[in-house]
């Protein structure tokens, strides 16, 4: 039944293991659940799964998960928009624009407003240019900027790219705290959204918290499955229950095989 399963769900990230973890400990508790021996590396083999798009190891949330011919349609998810729910703290700046790095910076807050933060709002909305952090998941010669940038080798930030805000809003601000709500589309980083406000207000800021609540059309609330839930029968029975979420693929004729056996050997 296990490898019956296809198709798109999502699971909720815990904060602290990288989306990679999560994704292995997901696929080990499956495969132990369906009693299937691996050998090492050999388990990927096995179990065809996928994620469609990287948290911060920091950060919580939505991530969707494809498997079995689900892992061909994570492209559009890395597509496609997603929402955040993000708190900075201001008058301070680290290394990796969130809590876990080491403070570079710090500034007086104090002249900031509820009304200034939300005048610089207005200009981080729309079609913006962006620069990635130098800790992420982007790539230089093969390997990620973050990998490079931890064994303390010079790492030069990538140039600007056009991102896309559509919507950002203030839901709390209880100095040197405040709430972000942000829908955005690919290639996004909100922990630039924030460095970005912060040297906006002539001071600097950083993410303190991060949670995706919505990726396409999972939400936190109503799709992600809780860690206990990452069993075979609570994932088909999400898989049958997003369906209708995603869009349907035209239909296509089934192609004629020689030999009967062939339709088992496709399906490992």
């Amino acid at each position: 039944r296990l490898f019956s399963l296809s198709g798109l769900f999502a699971v909720r990230k815990p904060k602290g293991p990288t989306s990679a973890a999560v994704l292995n400990l997901l696929k080990e508790r499956l495969l132990a659940e369906a009693g299937v021996q691996t050998n090492g590396n050999k388990r990927n083999q096995v179990l065809k799964i996928g994620h469609g798009g990287t948290l911060d190891s920091a950060a919580t949330g939505v991530l969707v998960v494809g498997i079995g011919k689900g892992t061909k349609m994570l492209g559009t998810m890395l597509a496609g928009s997603k929402k955040y729910t993000a708190i900075g703290i201001l008058g301070k700046a680290t290394d990796t624009l969130d809590a876990t790095g080491k403070v570079t910076e710090e500034k007086p807050y104090d002249q900031v407003t509820k009304g200034d933060l939300e005048n610089v709002l207005q200009k981080f909305t729309g079609d913006i240019m962006q620069v990635p952090p130098l800790y992420s998941a982007l790539k230089k010669d093969g390997e990620r900027l973050s990998t490079l940038m931890k064994r303390g080798e010079a790492v030069e930030a990538k140039p600007a790219r056009p991102v896309r805000v559509y919507s950002l809003s203030l839901q709390q601000f209880q100095p040197p705290l405040f709430t972000l709500d942000v829908e955005c589309g690919g290639g996004f980083y909100v922990r630039s959204l924030v460095n970005d406000i912060g040297k906006e207000l002539s001071t600097c800021a950083t993410v303190q918290e991060l949670t995706r609540t919505k990726q396409g059309p999972f939400t936190l609330e109503e799709h992600a499955l809780h860690e206990d839930r990452w069993t075979i029968d609570e994932i088909a029975r999400s898989l049958e229950r997003c369906t209708a979420l995603l869009p349907r693929e035209p239909a296509r004729k089934k192609l004629k095989t020689e030999h009967p056996g062939e339709a088992a050997v496709m399906c490992e």
